[in-house]
């Protein structure tokens, strides 16, 4: 989508909310997934996406050690574990569904009194 165009089956196909806004991790999946035969500085991830360079780097991180990128120093790539990668996508899926019906939870409202604060 990074063109500004979609082939018209994907688009005939996809649910009406598809191409709502997507938070910055999903859009860097997304990005490494639709250009899989390359692998990417951050930098270059970040000036893409318009994002800053230090969230990608963070994000990709954090998407490294669930296993749904691969890192070599400086480069990065999605994963090569489809199952991994299509099990993620169906938690997330899962979960935007479940906020969608109960509404997003907020562990300031899940606390009790023997908890410690929240930061």
């Amino acid at each position: 989508m990074s063109s500004g165009t979609i082939d018209i089956e994907e688009f005939e196909d996809a649910d009406a909310d598809e191409f709502a806004e997507r938070n910055d991790t999903e859009r860097i999946v997304l990005f490494l997934d639709e250009h899989d035969d390359r692998a990417w500085k951050a930098a270059t991830i970040a000036e893409r996406l318009g994002l800053e360079t230090d969230a990608v780097s963070a994000i990709l991180s954090r998407l490294n050690e669930r296993g749904l990128v691969r890192h070599k120093r400086p480069y990065w790539a999605i994963t090569d574990d489809e199952e991994r990668l299509q099990a993620a996508y169906r938690l997330h899926r899962h979960h935007e569904t479940a906020d969608d019906q109960y509404g997003e939870e907020r562990l300031e409202d899940l606390q009790t009194d023997e908890m410690e604060a929240v930061q």
